[in-house]
């Protein structure tokens, strides 16, 4: 579990385009221990994940679980971008998709 809160650290940092020093600093911590956080050495404090929750404006769920509470309302957001044949065909090529792994 450590390694994997780790890596979701690490591609928010990275997502973010900062440097371990740079978003260390903005958490609080140092880049030495940010470091062994990424790697699954460590842990944030609470105080630490709060202050991560409120810098990256992404939940605690999110960063400890990968669970994301916005998927529907991100998703609904995405298929804006879509007409309606291409939702459908895609709904389409998921059920089919869906259908070949159960067999597997």
């Amino acid at each position: 579990m450590k390694e994997e809160i780790g890596e979701r650290i690490k591609n928010i940092r990275e997502k973010m385009n900062m440097t371990k020093e740079t978003f260390a600093k903005k958490i609080g911590i140092s880049g030495q221990y940010l470091g062994l956080v990424e790697h699954g050495k460590n842990y944030l404090s609470i105080e630490k994940l709060k202050v991560l929750c409120d810098f990256t404006s992404l939940s605690a769920d999110y960063i400890l679980f990968g669970k994301n509470p916005n998927i529907v309302k991100d998703t609904k957001n995405l298929l804006t971008e879509f007409n309606e044949n291409e939702i459908i065909t895609g709904c389409e090529t998921l059920k089919q998709l869906a259908l070949f792994i159960k067999k597997i």
